[in-house]
């Protein structure tokens, strides 16, 4: 079984959204190979519209550059990215997103492609809280009995 083919029976009913790309990243690339029905709801389109698509569709006038730029180093180097960024649905409206992306990797270390978890977080009213949330927080909690796992790999968490 790969990696892609767990991802896909782990991934369909869990709380958050999940895609797994291609290994290139400079454009058109990287494709999307993988994504959950979350994903799909988040992002406001169909899978058929994703599946084959760049992640970059979700991007607009508000995304910065510069966390784009940190992404993109991060992931030419076969590093992690955790970070936050301002996407687009496909009826155009703008939401906060909080996206943990890593390598893909076989068994013998080569990056096979990229997998990113990804949630819609708001603004924290009042004083932020200390720890890698800093001034944001989920929409939404989960109950999702997957939540415990993807918390032991540190998702959306430290390193």
């Amino acid at each position: 079984m790969t990696a892609l083919e767990l991802i896909r029976a782990f991934a369909h009913d869990t709380a958050v959204g999940i895609v797994v790309t291609e290994v290139t990243i400079d454009p058109p690339g990287p494709i999307i190979l993988y994504a959950n029905p979350v994903f799909s709801r988040l992002v406001g389109r169909d899978l058929d519209q994703i599946i084959g698509q760049s992640p970059r569709f979700m991007q607009g006038k508000e995304t910065r550059e510069e966390t784009l730029d940190i992404f993109h180093r991060a992931l030419a180097g076969g590093k992690r990215f955790h970070g936050y960024l301002t996407n687009y649905r496909g009826d155009g409206t703008k939401y906060r997103a909080e996206i943990d992306c890593r390598p893909l990797c076989d068994t013998t270390g080569w990056i096979e492609g990229f997998v990113a978890f990804e949630r819609e977080v708001i603004r924290r009213v009042g004083r932020p809280a200390s720890g890698a949330a800093g001034r944001y927080e989920p929409v939404g909690e989960s109950s999702d009995p997957l939540a415990g796992i993807l918390q032991a790999l540190s998702v959306f968490g430290e390193a």
